[in-house]
């Protein structure tokens, strides 16, 4: 049985409901009464399950909206003691993160600071050293760094909850990640001649229709880890979909007026971020990430839908440029 803590400070008038909710939600009420000696707040502590807490958070949120000095807090749980025979039970049990979760953890990956920029510095600067030498351990090093990941997962997740603003950072910090990763290894190759034999080059010059379907099903791993806390494969996911690399190979070709591999990189590059687009939006749709209220889920069913659209016409005519320059 796992599941995280929920904790709410309130004034004391809204303890009748809060309680009534942790009932109707199966929550264990692990503490409640006043917080303050004259009585006017009170606090309530609640141990509520994984499959019960999206409804809850949703619940108190919709009874505490009035109250501005509401706090409520999301506090995980690390470890719990079993009985041994609840042991396989608990085990079994499907684990879920929260739709407040989920942007907290994902829209990090949005912000364009310091931080960002010197992530995508040394991961232009590694890639384009593993390139250039046709060193495939560096590269999957630059890979690993994957400071272009966030973003793109924060404008499916943006799309799925309707944020505009979470879509404009995201879709910001993509271009600045992207552009200077590819301005970067531009001015590299200046300096410094790329080796035009390099099988770490010359595999990000060409696109096959199977470069779609490895963007595709990373994009769908690297959501699916994130909403199911399996943080585990998503070193994995990095390495599968990185972005990086045929930026850097797209800046490098740019340096060096190599037109065509550039190309060829460039429709990588529109291959991979288009993939893992639409594969986020469409695991966001189907695992029911969607917001609160009912006027906000209905404006962001249609940016959804406009957002959907638009990447798999994307996907179609990059499919298109991959048939036509395989003939």
């Amino acid at each position: 049985m796992s599941g995280k803590i929920i904790e709410i400070n309130c004034r004391t008038g809204h303890l009748e409901t809060l309680l009534a909710i942790a009932d109707s939600c199966s929550a264990r009420i692990l503490s409640s009464g006043p917080s303050q000696p004259d009585g006017e707040r009170a606090s309530i502590r609640m141990f509520v399950e994984d499959q019960q807490i999206q409804s809850t958070l949703d619940r108190l949120q919709t009874t505490l909206a009035p109250e501005a000095e509401a706090l409520t807090l999301l506090i995980p749980v690390d470890a719990q003691l079993y009985e041994q025979e609840n042991l396989i039970e608990a085990d079994q049990e499907q684990v879920s993160t929260t739709r407040e979760e989920l942007f907290l953890e994902i829209s990090r990956g949005t912000e364009c600071d310091r931080n960002f920029v010197l992530l995508v510095v040394l991961a232009t600067v590694v890639s384009a050293i593993g390139i250039a030498e046709d060193n495939v351990a560096v590269v999957v090093g630059a890979m690993v760094i994957a400071p272009l990941l966030g973003p793109n997962l924060g404008l499916a997740l943006g799309s799925a909850l309707g944020d505009r603003e979470l879509i404009r950072s995201a879709i910001f910090t993509n271009g600045v990640g992207v552009g200077l990763t590819i301005v970067i290894a531009a001015v590299i190759a200046l300096l410094w001649a790329p080796n035009m034999q390099s099988q770490e080059l010359l595999s990000r010059t060409e696109v096959r229709p199977a470069s779609v379907i490895l963007a595709l099903a990373s994009g769908i791993a690297a959501v699916q880890s994130l909403t199911t806390r399996l943080a585990n494969i998503l070193v994995g996911v990095m390495i599968a979909v990185a972005l990086v690399p045929p930026a850097t190979v797209l800046g490098l070709m740019l340096g060096v007026q190599n037109w065509q591999f550039a190309s060829g990189a460039a429709l990588l590059l529109a291959v991979n971020i288009t993939a893992v687009n639409l594969a986020a939006q469409l695991v966001f749709l189907l695992r029911g990430v969607r917001p609160r209220t009912w006027l906000a889920q209905r404006k962001a069913k249609q940016a959804s839908w406009l957002n959907l659209a638009v990447w798999i016409s994307l996907l179609l005519i990059c499919s298109l440029l991959i048939a036509l320059v395989a003939s």
